[in-house]
């Protein structure tokens, strides 16, 4: 295990990645709207940042409430966040959580993590994103860069997500959980990624033991 190196780890990555490049999700921690960052991160979903923010940006421009996405007709609604992909799905997710938030939740956005992933759709990252970035929780939102890396570094031995976010919360120092989020999406999108990391690039390779790795640049 690689757990001596994580204060060093996380300092370093917080240099290269400061908090002024985000990605979409974490840039609207700055002005949090719960609803807003729920639906941006359904729509994150399976997709680049890019194009969640192109297909948040046209959405929101009509509707940003529960309400306002259920008056939209489905094909409009389809329209507006086609570039996120996997549009029709989303669709329908997106209107089936502003329906269950309307009237079960009085249209505000739970902010205790059973509730939100009582509703069909959410499932544990979206979950800790809204609690991390709408409500200020300290929570360990895990999406694939986040479990990925840890088990290339050795921090963690895991199989899902899941299983990621429960042994980080033994290891990881929670000074550094607000930000690990942000630091590891844009880590592993632009150095640490799935296939053939540019490990001669990267600024903690010193502390990396490749676990997994068989190609790199």
């Amino acid at each position: 295990m690689q757990q001596k190196n994580i204060v060093q780890i996380m300092e370093t990555l917080k240099q290269v990645y400061p908090t002024h490049t985000k990605t979409t999700l974490n840039r609207m921690r700055d002005k949090p709207d719960a609803f807003r960052i729920l639906i941006s991160c359904l729509l994150s979903l399976r997709t680049q940042d890019k194009n969640t923010e192109i297909a948040s940006n046209n959405l929101f421009a009509v509707a940003d409430t529960p309400e306002e996405i259920l008056k939209l007709p489905v094909k409009k609604l389809e329209k507006l966040i086609f570039s996120s992909g996997h549009y029709k799905k989303k669709a329908r997710t997106l209107k089936h959580v502003s329906e269950i938030i309307l009237k079960d939740y009085n249209g505000k956005v739970p902010d205790r993590r059973e509730e939100l992933e009582s509703i069909k759709g959410i499932g544990p990252k979206t979950a800790n994103i809204v609690l991390a970035f709408a409500f200020g929780k300290n929570v360990l939102p895990i999406d694939t860069h986040c479990h990925r890396i840890p088990n290339r570094l050795g921090w963690v031995k895991t199989k899902t997500p899941v299983q990621t976010e429960i042994e980080l919360g033994k290891i990881l120092p929670e000074k550094y959980w607000a930000d690990f989020n942000a630091i590891f999406v844009q880590f592993g999108k632009t150095i640490c990624v799935p296939i053939s990391p540019k490990c001669s690039e990267c600024p903690i390779s010193q502390y990396c033991p490749k676990i997994g790795v068989t190609r790199r640049r």
